[in-house]
């Protein structure tokens, strides 16, 4: 759910920040107040395309931020999030976007700098917002197959699973068909080519981790005559003149005799004893490592000289000399493919064929569960429908399937089609065209596809335009059905639609310094009772229509009890 939400120099609003809560929450005002701005804030907030006209007259730039909520741990943000390598923790995700005076955006998510397109994608799956006239989702004929497909998730989607992995061999044999089916020219320039670099290749003679190894020789060589010098200024302090090891000796004499006279001091002659051994084997070691030492210029120019080959190798086939030799196995395979070109066309044809009719079944078993779930589908729309008092509208699910024209998610085109009255033909939703009507027909799918689709938070803006009475009663019970499942953010006129709220937040517009500014009241009962007699009769309150609020409020809680 949408927590919390800041909004700095947006538009009419200087400064305003808005807890909010679970279930139904109802944004009401006077026409003008700065209720649509909010939405607006929050329709940039996960993505919508921004301008300098929101930013705020004198102010360099406007500032929205949001937390969001999650609490559902496979909620579909959260592999989105993986997707782009952004870290939620303890359920929180914080959007936010600078929108400076020049039209520049800058989209942070969890403190991460991203993208629009990034922060849309992740947006999508926080915040779906509706209103009247906007083109939504809903009216996309091209998401209605995934609608679908999310309302019959349970059955439908591991037969798509199944569709798809046979799909992918379907993609990946017939690209090798094709590439082998190339004309002889071009194929006889591949093979040439790749030959070329597999002699190339070959005739290096790498071994694993050579590389690693010879670089390591070249750093002992480079550092040798500071290594010779140590070491025989080492041997020269236990053996030359220095004579350490002979002091060491004289200590040890002393120590022995010492002990000899007094036991206590036989543990300290036993350690003095024990070092000079070490010191003399030591000795001994480093003599034998100066005679070995041998400078050897020639082999330091024949290890730069294979490391330069192999670094040739790794700028034209891979990076490591692991990654050049698979390299290496992979086009010598191509080339016995290439060499015996007919047959393996004659293979992959085969299997092509074998694969093709497997997919074929996989698709009519998608088609088939597609057209039990449309079914289930409409029979649950024409039900929201009549309860929206839309009992003559006639609903469909038309299918167009090319059974053999594959495509990612199956052989099926879907749309939407509707009739709103009886001898109307029917038609794309798209095509659908009354405010009144449209409301009731977005407001049913909504009751059913917001369960389906994941989002954290449903707006509402001004969809309960253009009703009244019965009408207004029933999309108010809709509305607040559908919150029963979602967060969901209301605009609305209708005094119905406001009594049903969980929590009223009342909008208004006050002037100040010669400045106007939007604020933002959360309503108490005898509050909420005063801004839904205004919306029933408008400036002036009478005792009536005190008693009227009153009324819609006791049956508002009646019918959330049902």
């Amino acid at each position: 759910m949408l927590a919390e939400l800041s909004i700095k120099n947006f538009a009419i609003i200087e400064d305003l920040s808005i807890s909010f809560e679970k279930g139904l929450t109802v944004l009401t005002g006077e026409t003008g107040a700065g209720k649509s701005i909010i939405i607006d804030a929050i329709h940039l907030l996960v993505g919508g395309r921004g301008s300098a006209e929101f930013v705020r007259h004198g102010e360099d730039k406007a500032i929205i931020e949001g937390l969001f909520q999650i609490d559902d741990p496979n909620h579909p943000v959260k592999s989105k999030a993986f997707e782009f390598g952004i870290e939620i923790e303890e359920g929180m995700v914080i959007l936010r976007r600078d929108i400076a005076r020049t039209g520049k955006s800058v989209c942070r998510i969890n403190g991460k700098l991203v993208t629009i397109s990034v922060l849309r994608e992740i947006g999508a799956t926080l915040v779906d917002i509706h209103g009247q006239h906007e083109h939504q989702e809903l009216m996309d004929e091209t998401r209605h197959l995934t609608l679908l497909d999310q309302f019959g998730a349970e059955a439908i989607y591991p037969a798509q699973n199944e569709y798809s992995q046979v799909f992918r061999r379907f993609e990946q044999t017939l690209h090798k068909l094709k590439s082998l089916s190339e004309n002889d020219q071009q194929t006889a320039h591949r093979l040439d080519l790749i030959q070329f670099q597999l002699d190339e290749i070959q005739k290096a003679d790498l071994k694993p981790n050579e590389d690693e190894e010879l670089s390591e020789e070249k750093r002992r060589l480079g550092n040798f005559e500071r290594v010779f010098e140590a070491i025989q200024t080492g041997y020269n302090a236990l053996k030359g003149e220095q004579k350490g090891l002979d002091w060491i000796g004289m200590v040890m004499g002393s120590l022995e005799e010492a002990a000899a006279l007094d036991s206590t001091y036989k543990d300290l002659s036993d350690s003095v004893s024990n070092s000079f051994y070490q010191l003399e084997d030591a000795a001994h070691t480093l003599r034998n490592e100066l005679d070995g030492l041998e400078y050897d210029p020639q082999r330091l120019n024949d290890i730069e000289g294979r490391l330069n080959e192999i670094n040739q190798l790794k700028r034209k086939y891979g990076k490591t000399i692991t990654e050049i030799l698979e390299y290496a196995a992979k086009i010598e395979e191509e080339i016995e493919t290439l060499q015996n070109k007919e047959t393996h066309i004659g293979e992959l044809e085969k299997e092509l064929t074998s694969i093709k009719k497997d997919l074929v079944l996989e698709a009519q078993q998608l088609t088939e569960l597609r057209h039990k779930w449309a079914n289930k589908l409409t029979k649950l729309i024409h039900k929201e429908l009549k309860e929206l008092y839309m009992e003559k509208t006639i609903f469909e699910i038309r299918f167009e399937s090319e059974q053999h024209h594959f495509a990612k998610n199956g052989v099926d085109h879907i749309e939407f089609y509707i009739s709103t009255n009886p001898g109307e033909p029917l038609k794309p939703l798209s095509k659908v065209a009354s405010g009144g009507e449209l409301s009731r027909i977005m407001l049913a799918l909504k009751s059913i596809f917001s369960r389906h689709q994941g989002v954290t938070s449903i707006i509402f803006d001004e969809v309960d335009t253009g009703v009244s009475g019965r009408v207004a009663q029933s999309i108010a019970e809709k509305i607040y059905k559908v919150a029963a499942g979602s967060q969901v953010l209301c605009i609305s006129h209708l005094p119905q639609v406001a009594a049903m709220a969980d929590t009223h937040l009342f909008i208004a517009k006050i002037i100040k310094g010669g400045r106007t500014k939007t604020s933002v009241t959360p309503l108490k009962t005898e509050e909420k009772i005063k801004e839904i007699g205004r919306m029933i009769s408008g400036t002036e309150i009478t005792d009536l229509t005190k008693k009227h609020a009153e009324e819609l409020l006791q049956l508002a809680g009646k019918n959330k009890i049902k």
